[in-house]
């Protein structure tokens, strides 16, 4: 008889502890699609009592600014994963209608709009940030964002907040 040898688990080993963890999530893309990946991740990492970062930058300053951030689209144009013909997508009324759709199923399951999951995540104690050179880029002014922002920082100094954290680009 023989025995086979089972392979290490890949997964680190975080400890049983998430005391002193941390996770961060870059948001570069501001879509309706692209908000809630790193929204309900942020939401479950706190959750777990995991010290929480979103750093805005780019297109991503779409989620903090108070004029866009309540009507985020989300466009099928290129993206496969709608399941539907590729070539209706970039015809007129596609955004409107998959945005309707996404937001119709979002509501379905009690999830909040992203205004309002922002505030909740603040209140849990994430920790939002700004991009200065994105703020600077898009001539916004820190009373055009979110109420619920930490502050506008340069990237060194994002990097050293989160030192050590795990890091996730969205």
């Amino acid at each position: 008889m023989t025995t086979t040898e089972i392979a290490p688990a890949i997964v680190p080993d975080f400890g049983d502890e998430d005391e002193g963890r941390k996770i961060a999530f870059v948001c570069s893309k501001g879509t309706l699609d692209m908000a809630y990946p790193a929204l309900i991740m942020a939401s479950g990492a706190l959750e777990q009592g995991i010290e929480t970062h979103i750093f805005f930058t780019f297109w991503g300053m779409d989620m903090i600014n108070k004029k866009t951030m309540g009507d985020l689209k989300f466009t099928p144009v290129g993206n496969t994963a709608t399941h539907m013909p590729m070539a209706l997508t970039p015809f007129p009324g596609m955004t409107t209608m998959a945005t309707r759709n996404l937001r119709k199923s979002m509501a379905a399951l009690n999830i909040p709009d992203v205004p309002t999951f922002l505030s909740h995540l603040s209140d849990m104690g994430c920790h939002l940030w700004a991009c200065k050179m994105s703020v600077d880029m898009f001539d916004l002014k820190e009373e055009d964002m979110t109420d619920d922002l930490d502050g506008v920082l340069n990237v060194s100094d994002f990097i050293e907040i989160i030192a050590g954290a795990q890091t996730m680009f969205i």
